[in-house]
């Protein structure tokens, strides 16, 4: 079998479901923007050696892989994996016990320090461009509440997972300074 299918070839793709629509359809922006993440955390996997931090991150990437599954699906489609109210608590979950053992933050930080915090930094700007487009798409297309809320949820774990990781390597969050007025 081969990988190509040249079915795209028109500029058109199918979503789940088979309805065909333009590549540069909102709905396929919003999952390949999804997508992106998921690709940018597999990259930040690359730097763990935290057992926890990695279990954290394949999970994410489970989930992110449902969310596109979920962006993919038209109206009227089903699909039998989606994001839900526990996917979100399951996200807070993390985010507390993140922030309980990192410093409080006391001015605002520079995205950057040990590897694995700069990459999650890198995530998390492409989960809230994500979460632009999806909400865009919302305004168009019925997509469940969870999704965006899962994806602003996602953003701030991320900030804090990349906090955690600089911490739990011994490397200071790099602080914000203003500029001499």
């Amino acid at each position: 079998m081969n990988l190509y299918t040249k079915t795209g070839d028109d500029g058109t793709t199918g979503l789940y479901g088979g309805q065909r629509v333009s590549k540069d359809d909102l709905r396929v922006a919003s999952y390949g923007e999804v997508d992106e993440l998921n690709a940018v955390i597999g990259l930040a996997m690359t730097h763990v050696s935290d057992d926890e931090l990695a279990d954290i991150l394949k999970q994410l990437q489970s989930d992110l892989f449902s969310l596109g599954g979920e962006l993919a699906t038209p109206p009227g489609g089903h699909l039998s994996v989606s994001i839900g109210a526990s996917h979100i608590t399951r996200l807070e979950s993390w985010l507390d016990r993140a922030c309980a053992e990192t410093p409080k933050l006391r001015t605002f930080i520079l995205p950057g320090g040990s590897p694995l915090a700069a990459t999650l930094h890198v995530a998390r700007g492409v989960s809230r461009r994500a979460e632009r487009s999806v909400v865009s798409l919302s305004r168009e297309s019925s997509l469940s509440p969870h999704v965006v809320i899962y994806l602003n949820r996602l953003s701030d774990l991320l900030f804090a997972l990349a906090r955690l990781a600089n911490h739990r390597s011994g490397v200071a969050d790099i602080p914000w300074i203003a500029p001499a007025q």
